[in-house]
């Protein structure tokens, strides 16, 4: 015979509950969690008060301590199912400092919290309260809502100007656009962004800066930046066309191999390509980037220049590119297939516009706010994993006599 299964503590308090509230509706089931939310936490409050005085309420023996209980102090607070009102045990020197509920504290259901990760998914400030307001049976304002998100501009300040590593192994740096509020105008705002990853194969998002276009000069300013901030070396930069930018980081970081992304010179070069012959044509091309060696990509670019002729603008795009195709060669295919592509940087602009698609920012400060609630999130997801493969990339990387000086010189260096 089977053992009759024992119930958990859980399941006998859930058949009390429904045997004494008979709820019939979520909204019923919820009423109920309520009342008992109050004298859960009044039980945990005299609790905490039997533990301060170091004796329960009727111990009649002789008392080590002078203080007593005096009386109760109705609160109302703010759960997770709604408001709460409580009667508060107090003692006679108020000396008493609940934990569960600290002095003050008239919310419980963490509330700010919530509202920073509803706004972190880019939800508006109206959803935001139209949620509260479903879930909890309270309203907050516009206004309290960006006091709540405000909080996080001096946190946002102090990362935006944090010391950075003295070494990074791979940058990779992109744009998008978002729309902000100004002086009455809609107007689009480039958002810079770069992704670096450390010797240990670890990311992080170096900074997020904001300018009117994207623009050679601003990218300058800004690799001088994180200079500022402690970059002493970089090994690769991966980034798309942007013109003149190759010079502009090599002026700021002289040895950086600047990397041109393979994925935007495809794009660039089936502009010139009926849609009928895209695959072909992209299918030749990844036997020039992906072949097994220089020579072995040397010989079948030869090939797809001939093959591909009747599109002479498609093939003049690799001709003026091809010097990016060969430096990948110089390394190993683990470090070639991180290089050869911005997709991890594509990657995070595509979680910012997840949260950006709301519509237009009534200022830049509403738009870093987001922006940096969404890098956290992103800092939570890459917690406990790195790059996929490193430890073959950076065997590579140490093996490379034109990096390995480099690398061991900042290793050294902490």
């Amino acid at each position: 015979m089977s053992k009759k299964k024992v119930p958990t503590d859980g399941e006998i308090m859930a058949k009390e509950i429904i045997a004494k509230y008979k709820p019939k509706t979520v909204a019923d089931m919820q009423n109920a969690l309520k009342d008992i939310f109050g004298p859960m936490f009044e039980a945990m409050l005299k609790g905490e008060m039997d533990n301060h005085l170091g004796y329960s309420n009727n111990d009649h023996d002789a008392k080590s301590t002078t203080d007593r209980r005096n009386g109760y102090i109705e609160k109302s607070v703010r759960t997770s199912q709604g408001v709460v009102d409580l009667k508060v045990p107090r003692d006679r020197d108020g000396s008493f400092e609940p934990q569960v509920i600290p002095k003050r504290s008239r919310d419980v259901s963490g509330i700010e919290d919530k509202v920073l990760a509803m706004y972190a998914r880019g939800m508006s400030q109206r959803d935001i309260a139209s949620t509260i307001d479903d879930i909890y049976g309270f309203t907050l304002s516009a206004e309290k809502i960006s006091d709540i998100t405000d909080r996080v501009l001096d946190e946002l300040s102090e990362w935006q100007n944090r010391r950075l590593k003295k070494m990074y192994a791979f940058l990779f740096v992109d744009c998008m656009y978002a729309t902000i509020r100004r002086d009455y105008e809609v107007k689009e705002c480039a958002v810079y962004t770069i992704l670096g990853y450390d010797l240990n194969g670890k990311k992080d998002i170096l900074g997020l800066w904001l300018n009117d276009t994207e623009s050679k000069n601003s990218w300058m300013q800004i690799f001088d930046e994180i200079k500022k901030r402690g970059v002493e070396d970089i090994l690769f930069i991966s980034m798309d066309g942007v013109s003149g930018l190759t010079e502009g980081a090599k002026a700021i970081f002289p040895d950086v191999v600047v990397q041109r992304c393979i994925v935007h010179l495809i794009r660039n070069s089936i502009k010139y390509v009926p849609s009928k012959d895209y695959k072909p044509f992209t299918m030749h091309l990844k036997k020039v980037y992906g072949a097994p060696s220089l020579k072995a990509s040397q010989a079948e670019f030869e090939k797809f220049k001939q093959a591909w002729s009747m599109y002479p603008g498609a093939v003049e795009v690799w001709n003026r590119n091809f010097e990016y195709v060969e430096q990948l060669f110089d390394y190993g295919s683990a470090i070639r297939k991180i290089m050869y592509t911005t997709n991890a940087i594509e990657s995070v602009h595509s979680s910012f516009r997840k949260v950006t698609k709301q519509g237009a920012f009534p200022n830049e400060n509403a738009l870093l706010k987001l922006l940096y609630l969404r890098i956290t999130e992103l800092y939570s997801r890459w917690k406990n994993s790195g790059v996929q493969n490193w430890a073959l990339v950076r065997n590579q990387l140490a093996v490379n006599i034109k990096l390995q000086n480099r690398i061991v010189k900042h290793e050294n260096l902490g």
